[in-house]
Formats: C-alpha cells, structure tokens, sequence
C-alpha cells in the first residue's frame, strides 16, 4: 500500500454507523479492530474506477462474485474472491475446488436476493449460512485488500487473514497464469 498516495484519504465510517449503512448481515461479520470500513461514490464502485480514484492497484483489490453451481443432484451457491488483478479458472480449478458438475455465474438478481446484497458491491462477509466461501490462494499473498461492502458506496479494508475467519472459508489457487 501507498499511505501517501493523494487519494488515499479515505472517509472512514464509524462502527456505531455501520447498522445504517451497510446490510445487516455485513455490519454484523465486521469486526472493528480488523475491518476498516470508509465511504466511496457511486461512480467509483467498480474495480478499475475505484482503483484509479482511490489509488489502490488491482493487485490489492479483492472482488467476490457469486457462482451458482450443481452437485450431486442439488443446486448450490458459492461466494468466489479473487484479485482483480487475475483471472479466474472457473471451469478448472473453481469447477474442481466445489466438487461440481456444472457452474455459472449467478444471475444478478438472484445473486442480488440470495446475498441481501447490492450487484456491484457484494462480499465475502454476510454470505449465507452453507455457503462456500472459495478464496484465491494469491489473495492471502497481499499485505492488505479491499473488498466490497454489502453496498456499492461503501468498502472494507483488511488484512486477508480475516477472510480465513469466515464460516465456509477455503483457500486454494483458483486463477489462472497471467500472461
């Protein structure tokens, strides 16, 4: 991280706010020793915007999207973080870490229902009780990561060793070889 970069003046929330700004589920998994919470725009939610705004690199942000996938006759749902800097091996190594016979990407609105969540600013944190929550082993390589919030107008900020403290959490290489 870059403490000096000129954008890095981040408009942190007060825990006690949390509970109006973000979805109950999310507020409620933060802790406030290990989480930092601070407002973004609207406009700066998504990953390339936010980085160069805020003057995070992609490598430092986290992105968790929300995988829909079949096993053993049932339909599941998984929460998937991976570096915005990689790409994903969803029908390899993600396929194989979830055991599963067919994947896609959940459709936003059910991802958007499932998770309480908005589109744009889903996490990691307030996952639905059962699901799996796969983290990209080169995630848990960073000093620190930020994540969304619940909300598109909000993000966290973290160590990755919180994320491990997460029901459901497993870490393994889910991305793919940048070329």
């Amino acid at each position: 991280m870059h403490p000096n970069h000129p954008a890095r003046q981040l408009d942190i929330i007060p825990h006690d706010q949390l509970s109006d700004r973000l979805p109950a589920r999310v507020a409620d998994t933060v802790t406030p020793h290990e989480v930092v919470v601070f407002a973004v725009t609207d406009d700066a939610s998504d990953t390339a915007a936010f980085s160069e705004r805020y003057g995070f690199g992609l490598e430092d942000c986290a992105n968790t999207i929300v995988l829909r996938y079949k096993k053993e006759g049932a339909e599941h749902y998984a929460a998937v973080v991976s570096l915005g800097s990689l790409r994903l091996d969803i029908n390899g190594a993600v396929k194989a870490q979830l055991g599963a016979q067919r994947l896609s990407f959940a459709k936003r609105e059910d991802a958007v229902e499932h998770t309480g969540m908005e589109f744009g600013g889903i996490t990691a944190f307030g996952i639905p009780d059962g699901w799996r929550i796969l983290v990209d082993s080169a995630v848990m390589e960073r000093a620190q990561v930020v994540m969304g919030a619940g909300v598109r107008e909000a993000k966290l900020l973290l160590s990755p060793a919180v994320l491990q403290r997460l029901p459901g959490c497993e870490v393994a290489p889910l991305t793919l070889a940048v070329q």
